[in-house]
């Protein structure tokens, strides 16, 4: 089993042994956070600022699993670690970091606007400890409404799964509010944070007619998407995710961030700061390069024909 992988299953303090002694050898450690699984490696863009993963650089992983609660006391273990650099991994890998310290440099990768959530000043001028990359989830999200309404036109009740627990969920519900008013659809905002959510979620799209499903992003959401792609085949909703293991999972589409390319630039601003630049000064990076991803097979199945523009639009398609 490689190192990472372990520590990563690992999840807990166990792991910090490892910190303590990579610390004696005067090596700088980056300590990473995250809510969910191990983030997109990002060990190319440390490696173009001249890193290498046990060389001249140690990287530890703190992962909550979805047990968002947990990562305030991981962030607090970083900090009491002194690590070099956090790398928070989502909203609230991001808030938890922000709040445990304003001394360490935290490189941030989540899909919200990071001005909104009081993480920086701007995103011109981070002007504090935080810096890194956003994909705006809010406007992305909009775009996958958008998007799984022109594939399936008929649908006049649409859903979201959002999970409540997630500090951007409220703005990601506004936004899909209002492009639901434009797109003129009726749409419900569906809470799911815990395994009863999920049936009660599809139990609920059964009863109103639900005919487009768009999943929010979020790790508590992504570690259910091959069950939420076998339950929409079965009920017969179209649905989008932010991730293309749904699509990989039998699931229609999927309207993603650049995940190795994002990953890359987290590494890059991880390099730069190890080598004395400082987070405040480091403009907040918005990604650039969206994937559409989807599934010639599952839309048979479903009784869809993809428009043209979906087709011409997409940059991978499953057969």
């Amino acid at each position: 089993m490689r190192r990472r992988e372990f520590i990563a299953g690992l999840g807990t303090a166990a792991a910090w042994p490892h910190v303590a002694r990579a610390q004696q050898a005067a090596t700088p450690v980056i300590g990473v956070l995250s809510g969910g699984p191990v983030p997109p490696d990002f060990h190319q863009g440390l490696r173009q600022a001249g890193y290498v993963e046990g060389r001249n650089v140690a990287i530890e992983y703190h992962l909550a699993d979805g047990q968002y609660d947990h990562l305030p006391a991981f962030a607090a273990e970083l900090v009491r670690r002194k690590v070099s650099v956090i790398h928070a991994w989502g909203v609230p890998s991001s808030v938890a970091a922000k709040m445990a310290t304003t001394a360490i440099p935290i490189v941030f990768r989540i899909g919200a606007d990071p001005v909104e959530l009081g993480l920086v000043a701007s995103l011109n001028r981070p002007g504090s400890n935080v810096t890194g990359v956003t994909s705006l989830a809010g406007e992305s999200n909009v775009k996958r409404l958008e998007l799984i309404t022109e594939t399936a036109p008929a649908a006049k009740v649409a859903a979201a799964l959002v999970n409540p627990n997630e500090q951007n969920s409220s703005n990601l519900a506004r936004n899909l509010q209002e492009a639901a008013r434009t797109l003129g659809i009726e749409l419900h905002v569906l809470p799911v944070s815990t395994e009863g959510d999920f049936d009660s979620a599809f139990k609920i799209m059964r009863e109103r007619g639900v005919g487009a499903l768009v999943i929010s992003p979020d790790s508590v959401l992504d570690a259910r998407l091959a069950e939420s792609a076998a339950r929409l085949l079965r009920d017969r909703v179209p649905a989008i995710s932010w991730k293309r293991d749904f699509v990989l999972a039998g699931g229609l589409m999927s309207y993603a961030p650049d995940e190795l390319d994002t990953a890359r630039l987290v590494g890059v601003y991880i390099g730069r700061i190890l080598k004395g630049d400082k987070p405040g000064d480091l403009p907040v990076q918005q990604t650039a390069k969206f994937i559409l991803t989807i599934n010639l097979k599952t839309a048979k199945s479903l009784g869809i024909a993809f428009p043209t523009g979906i087709l011409v639009r997409a940059d991978e398609v499953i057969e």
